[in-house]
């Protein structure tokens, strides 16, 4: 019961993460200075988480010798995530930046089992498995197409350009597929990082080191504007994307040896679309208050049943 509980948490709290990320973007004036300073709280958070758990920093000299070189790219692909979600979020609200990253996260998710990617174990893409990625990608045609009919409702009286630029999304949705599938290449990176460690939590750590160091790089090449809108709220939350982030990776490292990982995965995704439509519903964080009908419920409990297929 403790693991749901926490997993449940855990979930709700990633749509939150780019909810707050994206206030803190409004304010600083670049989304790679907001991911810089979400990262670089992340790690400092993880390291002393480290202390406190492992009580020390000490490396498997494996990592150095025989490992592969795209062992290091996890924080790199988390960089992309999470930047990502940023850009997204103001111009697909909170379901849709949940959601679309989803299908690409199943989508490479049954890539990676199917063919042992990121020496994963191999499972291949069964007529079962294969019928929970087409769940998935219903649930998605519905969702969206529901949005698409909401904003042309809400566009009706304007200008036909306006109306056309703001409703054809089909752009920043696949950057949210490709998103997705960036994140499930860094889940599997990070869980065998940390199989080699012998500690999710320092994986986890390594991963948030290179990704705060790969924006540290960013930033020196582009040289954003620190644009800082005086004008605008700045609540206290806004700084806690870091935290959240890092919560949601030492959460995972616990409940999936309690409960198994696709029961995890399971638990966390019912969380996070949980969390992202709470958010929309009511606007929270800075949100854009967006209704949800019953056919976007429909949409996402057809999308569980399908990730149910997809993990078990």
């Amino acid at each position: 019961m403790l693991a749901i509980i926490i997993g449940l948490a855990i979930g709700i709290i990633v749509p939150v993460q780019t909810s707050v990320n994206t206030r803190l973007r409004g304010v600083v004036g670049s989304p790679f200075t907001a991911s810089f300073i979400s990262f670089s709280i992340g790690t400092v958070f993880l390291v002393l988480l480290t202390l406190i758990v492992e009580g020390d920093f000490t490396l498997n000299e494996a990592l150095w010798t025989t490992e592969p070189r795209w062992i290091w790219f996890g924080g790199v692909l988390g960089v992309i995530f999470l930047t990502g979600n940023i850009l997204l979020f103001p111009k697909l609200g909170g379901v849709q930046t949940v959601i679309m990253p989803i299908f690409g996260q199943v989508i490479m998710g049954l890539l990676i089992d199917h063919f042992g990617w990121f020496d994963s174990a191999v499972n291949r893409l069964s007529p079962t498995r294969l019928i929970g990625a087409v769940l998935v990608l219903l649930g998605v045609v519905g969702t969206v197409a529901l949005g698409d009919w909401l904003a042309k409702r809400r566009q009706r009286g304007q200008q036909e350009t306006k109306n056309l630029a703001e409703v054809n999304l089909t752009g920043w949705r696949l950057l949210g597929i490709v998103t997705g599938m960036m994140s499930a290449m860094q889940a599997a990176i990070n869980g065998h990082l940390g199989s080699v460690l012998d500690s999710a939590i320092k994986g986890a750590l390594i991963s948030f080191v290179i990704g705060t160091l790969t924006l540290l790089l960013v930033l020196l090449l582009v040289r954003p504007k620190l644009q800082l809108d005086r004008t605008a709220p700045k609540p206290w939350w806004m700084f806690i994307g870091g935290l959240i982030g890092a919560t949601f990776i030492a959460g995972n490292a616990f409940i999936v040896p309690l409960v198994g990982t696709g029961v995890a995965i399971i638990i966390v995704t019912i969380g996070l679309l949980t969390g992202s439509l709470l958010i929309d519903r009511f606007g929270w964080f800075g949100a854009a208050r967006t209704p949800v009908t019953g056919v976007q419920i429909l949409s996402l409990l057809v999308m569980i049943g399908g990730i149910v297929l997809i993990r078990l």
